[in-house]
């Protein structure tokens, strides 16, 4: 998958400090992405082309963020056979809730994988998307392992101070 790329994408700026999360994550794991916005609602011819495009130029795994309404990510999967990973935006008054329910609730055959709401989800939506490309890219596979077991270390490192400070 040598020109294999993520394409991330939002429904408006707002979605932006969410999902720099996911592009963070794939960013530190040497993954290729692009960042785009584009609605299902206000522009959707235009969002159908640049998945079009994108496909044709390497895009191997969409991640779709999106609030309220939620339906970019849908709107993405009904256009390709890629794997879609959705990222419900807590934003609105439900803070993410309706974007969840909107998100996991595809039609049988066109699915989306769906993670957490927020900041958390978008984080694991760079990581599952790097899974995915992992599993024809085992020197990415390499770095996905190790960067699960630095956190491991890290997780026990604080456990070792937690320890400690109760000693004194």
């Amino acid at each position: 998958m040598v020109n294999a790329f993520v394409a991330i994408l939002m429904g408006s700026e707002s979605d932006l400090p969410v999902m720099q999360g996911a592009n963070d994550v794939l960013t530190s794991l040497g993954i290729i992405s692009e960042m785009k916005i584009t609605s299902a609602h206000r522009t959707p011819a235009a969002t159908q082309q640049y998945i079009v495009d994108a496909e044709a130029r390497g895009c191997a795994v969409f991640i779709a963020g999106a609030g309220l309404a939620a339906h970019l990510a849908g709107a993405v999967a009904a256009h390709t056979l890629k794997p879609v990973i959705g990222v419900p935006i807590d934003s609105g008054p439900m803070q993410g809730m309706d974007s969840l329910l909107s998100t996991v609730q595809m039609p049988a055959g066109i699915p989306v994988g769906t993670v957490a709401i927020g900041k958390t989800g978008a984080k694991n939506a760079g990581y599952l998307a790097a899974q995915i490309l992992a599993l024809q890219d085992p020197e990415l596979a390499k770095r996905v392992k190790a960067e699960r077991e630095q956190k491991a270390v890290n997780v026990q490192a604080q456990d070792r101070a937690l320890q400690e400070s109760r000693k004194s």
